[in-house]
């Protein structure tokens, strides 16, 4: 088979933006040289990778397969060659990390913006995904690591803690329960509940302490984002158990939140394939999520600063330094 890298990223343009004109301004080639292009590699592939017409492109199963695919293998071809011509230094790249909503939405950000303080070589991508598509990522390679919440399994992972986040009660401030300091997981029995829905990985986490404290609620609705959990709670639909990072940096104005005995909480995880070692780049990322980790739970804590690791904090050494 005698696909050249060329054929390869013209399909990958036509794909991105579903024209053949804009690829080929893209990669410097005339509409016809593009449509030759694409011609030639789908003979080599012996598939059919595109549907055109006069109005759109859309790219077929097959298409839809290597496009997903060929980011990454590009992306690694291209530094592999950078890295071996000497043309780039150990300071650029990109690095992909996926992680499970109620992370991205609380601890990444800042993660983000220490990278692109400390590393401004490195890109750092963000994949926003659920729990099992978190972890498929990671196994099929597509990312380079990813954060979640403790999996049940990953005998094929290796997985380093850099958080615990206790679960919280939110609830009406009007409701009986919220006229208590703290309240006991078996206070919860009968009352009926508002949950994260089985995609998350704190679900499975919530109902095993449910069912380990003896109490027996049932849970009226199952939904997939934080903020809609909120609204059902503040509507009087049921009360809920949540992690406390996806509580909103300002709080609740409508609503109340007690902590539950006793404390049961989520451990966030960095997992990356085990037997396989990170880039350079991809590695100094994990200290930056881990370390910033670690920085936000003294905050919470009061913990004195000094007594968290700052590797997050360092400027990306220089290539040969």
């Amino acid at each position: 088979m005698n696909v050249t890298l060329r054929q390869l990223r013209v399909f990958r343009s036509v794909a991105e933006g579903r024209n053949f004109s804009r690829a080929g301004d893209q990669v410097g080639l005339s509409q016809p040289a593009v449509s030759r292009s694409i011609l030639e590699l789908e003979s080599q592939l012996g598939l059919k990778l595109l549907d055109r017409t006069t109005r759109e492109v859309v790219l077929t199963e097959a298409g839809q397969s290597l496009a997903a695919r060929l980011d990454r293998v590009l992306d690694d071809l291209d530094q592999t060659l950078q890295d071996v011509a000497g043309l780039a230094s150990a300071r650029g790249g990109k690095v992909r990390v996926a992680s499970s909503p109620t992370l991205s939405a609380n601890l990444m950000p800042g993660c983000i913006a220490t990278c692109a303080e400390t590393a401004p070589g490195i890109q750092f991508l963000l994949l926003d995904r659920i729990q099992q598509d978190v972890l498929d990522s990671v196994r099929s390679g597509e990312v380079d690591f990813g954060v979640v919440i403790e999996p049940s399994e990953a005998d094929d992972l290796y997985c380093e803690p850099i958080l615990a986040d206790p679960f919280v009660l939110v609830l009406p401030p009007s409701h009986r329960l919220a006229q208590k300091p703290s309240v006991r997981w078996s206070s919860l029995e009968g009352q009926p509940l508002v949950l994260l829905d089985h995609a998350s990985g704190s679900r499975r986490l919530i109902d095993q302490a449910l069912e380990r404290n003896g109490a027996q609620c049932e849970v009226k609705q199952q939904l997939g984002h934080p903020t809609t959990v909120f609204r059902m709670v503040e509507a009087g639909i049921g009360i809920s158990v949540m992690p406390g990072m996806s509580l909103p940096p300002e709080g609740l104005a409508q609503l109340a939140v007690r902590p539950l005995a006793p404390r049961v909480q989520r451990a966030v995880m960095l997992i990356r394939r085990r037997n396989r070692a990170l880039s350079p780049l991809a590695e100094h990322v994990w200290g930056i999520v881990r370390d910033t980790a670690a920085l936000n739970a003294a905050a919470v804590s009061g913990e004195s600063a000094s007594k968290v690791p700052k590797a997050a904090q360092k400027p990306f050494p220089k290539a040969g330094s």
